[in-house]
């Protein structure tokens, strides 16, 4: 009861803050001034963190500006826009620069140079030329589709709209960032929280005239589909940039080595607070475009560049509680409650304690007076105990040996490799057993990298939890839209937009939906093997069905881990009945097979031995753009033994007793020249 009428009253400060948001963004006529406007911002936010029950898509933490549905198209960018790993370190820049190494086989000579990049912290957007003329303009969205703002972007003086250069490509699209100057953003602090929020909320006004008024600018550093091209480094790029009418960041520099860019690193870092525009780290590429093309992609991002973000912020706090969180895969993550502190300009109140031997490590305790750091994106954690402020009266804490929802015992995994249990403590239980764990399951089953449904965000999933309308996954496609109607904050165009999203959703790749599940082990990477292998998921029900796990054991990439993770996924009854519901109600798209054009089509690989001058990662990645695969076993069904330098003999005989034919690395280069 108590609980209803603080909605009711979240919900009335939520509609007359749309009200004012109206009037102000799209009519231009204020009904109250600013104060009285943030004020009301205010409450709301804060009713949401004192109840976390609390959540609407209009709300001030959700939105920015006004909003109108379904004013921008969504377009399929022609080439996917690829997140960066993050460093927060010299050794993370270490262990980065290592692994590019060692796919290239650290190759004799190589001497690898950076272009680094701030990273301006704005609003990307892809800008697509064809004939030099500006035809449209993409937001990054998901990565693959973005909202059409082409008419918004048109009114930034930066994005030249025509281009007569003759050595502008064919069709290119153009990426970089939308932001705000510091110094024109003073007299937009009234209307918007931050630089970035201002961008955010003037690109996606409906209509271009609004968005004129505000100075938005646009810094371009990279392309994505490109036809025409002539450029064979990123430093010409950006060159060419600057010759082609765009505007580049004056801060880039060419380097090597990781001490020089730390040194950059720790000099721009110095000069943050006298530079006109935000920036939260340094992006490094590699500069040459064929060591780019060489090292690839991993899942959804370049293995050629990170993000360096700026080091972190630090304060004191106290400890108030430890509470214990559960994820999709069953692991207990500690959290500390903290008595509310700013770190960086965002109140923190929550700082992780990552698992039970980080509490056992760092004697952890509730009421410990701390020190709290926030670096980047990365979630706020404690670093370290005062311990000359400890309570004489205080209690070491105990981790639970029972799950703290469901009662199942915890345990830890023992792991193989280092012969030692693993540090996180899980919860026992299989499948949707548990309702904390089934509750994470179900929010990452709409996530964006797994089916990314819109408007089914955290919150709302645990509220229609609580109202028995999703307990599984495919009841989500079964919704009472009739009941959800009648519900607070909901109405007929919000239920029929829900409505819209899920049904455009019920047709699938058979990558994502395999990630969707939330099986332990199987993220992005690993889903996309196996659809490749398996192809359908008729195939990947079968395993099960005909107990063929072993089919897994060949495919390179996938080992003992995830095929365990697989069976034990198969063996709970519940999992099952969820595969079966879901594949009555969906469209699960086969895996198209690769290109078939390449020299190498249908022909199966296995390499044996330490190759010359390239690692067994870019031998793999050469003979899958030559539409050939890779095995991790010696069958039948091999095609080619590679026999590099110091070869497992046992692989050899086994492929000479099977009649497996064997090359050389030089006869298999032939093959593909």
């Amino acid at each position: 009861m108590i609980d209803e009428k603080i909605n009711q009253k979240y919900l009335k400060k939520i509609e007359l803050f749309q009200k004012y948001n109206k009037h102000y963004y799209n009519l231009n006529k204020p009904l109250v001034d600013d104060t009285e406007f943030d004020k009301l911002k205010s409450e709301i936010i804060n009713l949401e963190k004192k109840y976390n029950f609390l959540n609407h898509k209009e709300s001030p933490s959700n939105s920015v500006g006004f909003k109108p549905s379904k004013i921008f198209k969504k377009v399929k960018h022609k080439t996917a826009m690829l997140s960066l790993g993050n460093a927060f370190s010299e050794e993370d820049l270490i262990n980065f620069e290592k692994k590019i190494f060692n796919f290239l086989n650290n190759e004799p000579g190589l001497n690898i140079e950076y272009s680094a990049e701030p990273k301006i912290d704005g609003i990307s957007a892809s800008l697509f030329f064809k004939d030099g003329k500006f035809v449209t303009g993409l937001s990054r969205g998901d990565g693959k589709e973005g909202e059409d703002i082409t008419e918004n972007l048109k009114t930034i003086a930066d994005i030249p709209l025509k281009i007569k250069s003759k050595d502008f490509p064919n069709e290119i699209d153009i990426r970089g960032e939308v932001f705000i100057q510091n110094s024109d953003f003073r007299d937009l602090r009234n209307k918007f929280a931050n630089p970035r929020n201002a961008a955010s909320g003037s690109l996606r006004q409906k209509d271009p005239k609004e968005t004129e008024k505000i100075p938005l600018k646009f810094i371009a550093y990279t392309f994505g589909y490109e036809k025409g091209l002539e450029v064979f480094s990123q430093e010409d790029f950006l060159k060419k940039l600057k010759e082609w009418g765009f505007r580049t960041n004056p801060l880039n520099k060419m380097i090597k080595t990781v001490k020089n860019l730390m040194k950059n690193y720790k000099e721009i870092e110095k000069r943050r607070d006298q530079i006109d525009f935000d920036i939260d780290g340094i992006v490094y590429k590699i500069n040459d475009f064929g060591l780019q093309k060489r090292l690839g992609n991993v899942a959804n991002a370049p293995r050629w560049a990170v993000a360096h973000k700026f080091s972190a912020n630090s304060s004191i706090s106290k400890i108030e509680n430890i509470e214990i969180q559960i994820g999709r895969t069953g692991a207990l993550t500690p959290v500390a409650k903290i008595k509310p502190v700013n770190i960086g300009g965002v109140v923190v109140s929550n700082a992780t304690l990552h698992n039970e031997e980080e509490i056992n490590r760092k004697d952890i305790r509730i009421g410990d007076t701390v020190t709290i750091e926030r670096a980047g994106d990365v979630i706020p954690h404690v670093i370290s105990v005062d311990l000359k402020l400890r309570n004489k009266n205080s209690k070491k804490f105990n981790f639970p040996k029972n799950c703290p929802f469901c009662g199942s015992k915890t345990v830890k995994d023992f792991n193989s490799t280092t012969k030692k249990e693993d540090a996180v403590r899980r919860c026992s239980s299989e499948g949707y057993e548990c309702e904390k764990m089934a509750i994470e399951k179900i929010k990452h089953f709409v996530s964006k990298e797994a089916f990314n449904i819109d408007g089914l965000g955290k919150k709302i999933v645990e509220n229609f939890w609580n109202l028995n309308l999703i307990k599984l996954p495919q009841d989500i496609f079964n919704l009472d839209y009739l009941k959800i109607e009648s519900l607070e904050g909901w109405g007929k165009q919000s239920v029929a937009n829900l409505k819209y999203s899920i049904n455009q959703k019920k047709t699938i790749s058979f990558e994502k939906f395999i990630y969707a599940l939330g099986i332990r082990h199987i993220g992005l990477e690993n889903a996309k093997i196996i659809s490749k292998n398996l192809k359908s998921l008729k195939n990947f029900i079968s395993l099960s069905k005909e107990n063929n796990f072993d089919n897994l054991i060949n495919i390179d990439g996938i080992g003992e881990t995830q095929i365990k993770s697989i069976k034990n996924f198969f063996k709970n009854s519940t999992n099952l009945h969820v595969l079966k519901n879901l594949e009555s109600l969906l469209i699960v798209k086969n895996t198209e097979n690769q290109k078939t054009n390449g020299k190498l089509n249908n022909k199966t690989f296995m390499i044996t031995g330490k190759l010359t001058n390239m690692s067994r990662s870019e031998a793999k990645s050469l003979i899958e753009q030559n539409s050939g695969s890779i095995v991790s076993n010696v069958t039948k069904k091999l095609d080619y033994l590679i026999v590099a330098d110091k070869p497992t003999k046992r692989k050899v005989d086994a492929a000479k007793s099977l009649k497996v034919k064997i090359l050389d690395q030089g006869s298999w280069l032939k093959m593909i020249k």
